[in-house]
């Protein structure tokens, strides 16, 4: 069975256990397709693309609530009435 890979970099299991941060650094910064038997197993992620999926993922809900808002009665308080 054909699987999508997707990431640009893709190492084993076996060169994973090898030199664990090698297989990261092969990726320059972009996520490693790990295989096992030439299907994805799972991607190992650098912490900054980690970090910035999570930011992304996060202003997607925001923008998702913001519109869902959007056309609703806005009412203007100050922070005295807090």
């Amino acid at each position: 069975m054909a699987h999508q890979i997707h990431a640009a970099t893709s190492a084993s299991v076996s060169e994973l256990k090898k030199n664990p941060m090698g297989t990261v650094a092969a990726g320059e910064g972009f996520p490693v397709a790990i295989l096992n038997r030439n299907e994805p197993a799972f991607y190992c992620v650098p912490a900054k693309a980690y970090e910035a999926m999570l930011e992304r993922l996060e202003d997607l809900e925001l923008n998702a609530m913001a519109d869902a808002r959007e056309g609703q009665t806005v009412h203007k308080v100050t922070l005295d009435d807090l």
